[in-house]
């Protein structure tokens, strides 16, 4: 290990150090009871709030799946999916966070999202519940197995060791983590690492393209690539048998451009429909101390989300321009961010700006897999199995889960042939199109059913599957990303399902009625 390298890790061992010591901050308060340890006993400030919603969401897949992609084939699939998420975001905020967090605490204190689910259609027998339940399970092992590739690719690459070891090692002081602090430990960090996050991306960002020749050449450069950079269309790199990009002449070989229409253009703009089912920043929304303070979240988080989204794209511009021939394969473009951090940065600094790939790492699988825990310890083993369990044997069943969960998903995580931003795409459309419509329906439109939420909920994820595995096969316009046709469908079975089903009970429509009145409860 030579000097640099070893700078590089003293830097990102402080970093750890901090986080862990968080962790040991809250550990005492998060062990209280469930809802500390599941919901921070809604104690979050609106800076908190808004930082750890968007940290958590954006995770790893900000600083190398994103770059990554616009590395790879430029400027319009980065830029769409940006600008969908941004969009998704503001609405996200604007109509369902006060709603929800109302609707929560009405809905006899909900602090899961199932339990919420179940507690607004007044359920006996918990057949939402536990469907919700089985849902977050699935779409969580496959989103805490992004986090897990992330942390394989940063750590191989940084010190030249084995994928399949570095990713383990990730796993395992993620895992401790999330066991040690609960929902409190994870927030505080968050806020952190989402600080880490932004500074990292605009200390990057500024010093590449100051090396590159200013924006101007950087712009220039990416003209000159067929289709790279451009809204409607999109670079087509040149590959070989060996699946690589071919070289000539120190010069990476593109195709022609390829056209970019206005159906490729909503699929990736769909990106943004998956805020309304996403379970990591829903809970933010239930946790805040009070409603009125979600304005001011909202602003935060807009701008956060804004600045982070625009700069991440405009680093795999970047990259392209100072390192053309360095990342070969889309696979190996997704660490673009950390050949700009340790070739423009002196070694210590590079670490720190590598722990803000560590902190979105951290700060999203921390979330997946508490959330995913409490999903079956809180909602399946005491919602359905053990009614009488106590709030220690559930916080023991969610442990134990924390670890089955965070064993699966370090073996999806084994291919080191990973594409972070594919994996974070397809659980993604699961969680918006399976919860998303539901939550919009459940909040806004009185006559939704039980018999609707169920139907939409497994039609929504049922049809995730089918496009993505059949139907997006047969090409041309049915190549779109999967959440939108998934999400339309969900959306239509909920609408016929409760019209055709008897209208809900009085109480029901009477939470609803006291819901939608401006009180805070």
């Amino acid at each position: 290990m030579n000097s640099q390298t070893t700078q590089i890790l003293i830097a990102m061992i402080v970093y750890m150090a901090i986080v862990i010591a968080i962790g040991v901050v809250f550990a005492k308060s998060a062990n209280k009871n469930s809802e500390n340890y599941f919901l921070g006993g809604r104690s979050l400030g609106p800076w908190v709030t808004a930082m750890s919603a968007e940290a958590s969401d954006m995770s790893g897949w900000l600083l190398m799946g994103l770059p990554g992609v616009a590395y790879w084939c430029g400027l319009a699939d980065a830029a769409w999916t940006a600008i969908g998420l941004a969009v998704g975001t503001y609405f996200n905020w604007l109509f369902v966070s006060k709603r929800l967090r109302r609707y929560s605490i009405r809905a006899n204190n909900s602090i899961t999202l199932p339990e919420f689910f179940s507690n607004r259609f007044h359920e006996n027998k918990k057949v939402i519940m536990t469907l919700s339940a089985l849902f977050i399970l699935i779409f969580f092992t496959v989103y805490a197995s992004s986090c897990f590739v992330t942390c394989g690719k940063l750590f191989s690459t940084l010190f030249g060791a084995p994928y399949v070891s570095m990713m383990l090692i990730g796993a395992v002081f993620v895992l401790l983590y999330t066991l040690l602090g609960g929902f409190l430990a994870e927030s505080a960090s968050d806020f952190m690492q989402g600080i880490v996050m932004i500074i990292a991306l605009a200390v990057i960002v500024i010093i590449s393209t100051i090396s590159a020749g200013g924006i101007g050449t950087v712009v220039e450069n990416a003209k000159s690539i067929p289709g790279f950079f451009e809204f409607f269309g999109l670079a087509s790199p040149s590959l070989g048998a060996d699946g690589q990009q071919l070289v000539e002449a120190g010069k990476p070989l593109f195709g022609a451009a390829t056209e970019y229409g206005w159906l490729k253009v909503c699929s990736m703009l769909a990106w943004g429909l998956g805020y309304f089912g996403m379970p990591q920043v829903l809970l933010r929304f239930m946790a805040i101390r009070k409603e009125d303070e979600l304005k001011r979240s909202r602003r935060i988080a807009m701008i956060w989300v804004v600045i982070s989204l625009a700069v991440a794209v405009f680093i795999g511009i970047v990259g392209r321009q100072l390192y053309p021939t360095v990342h070969l394969t889309a696979t190996d473009a997704e660490n673009i961010f950390i050949t700009l951090a340790t070739s423009s940065l002196p070694a210590i600094l590079a670490g720190f700006v590598m722990a803000g790939i560590l902190a979105a790492t951290i700060s999203s699988s921390d979330s997946y897999l508490l959330i995913a825990a409490s999903a079956f310890a809180k909602n399946i083993y005491q919602g359905v199995c053990n009614k009488k369990a106590t709030d220690k044997q559930v916080m023991t069943i969610s442990r134990i889960t924390l670890l089955t969960i965070a064993v699966i998903a370090a073996v999806i995580a084994l291919n080191e042939k990973s594409i972070i931003f594919k994996i974070v795409s397809f659980a993604w459309a699961g969680f918006g199109a399976t919860f998303g419509p539901i939550m919009l329906f459940s909040l806004f439109w009185k006559r939704t059913t039980k018999e609707g939420a169920v139907a939409g909920m497994v039609s929504g994820a049922a049809m995730v599957f089918i496009w993505k595995l059949l139907i997006s096969k047969l090409g041309g316009a049915f190549a779109i990303y999967e959440l939108l046709p998934a999400f339309i469908f969900s959306s239509i079975v909920i609408i016929a399902v409760s019209l055709l089903t008897p209208p809900p009970a009085k109480e029901i429509e009477e939470d609803f009625e006291i819901v939608k009145s401006n009180t805070e409860l």
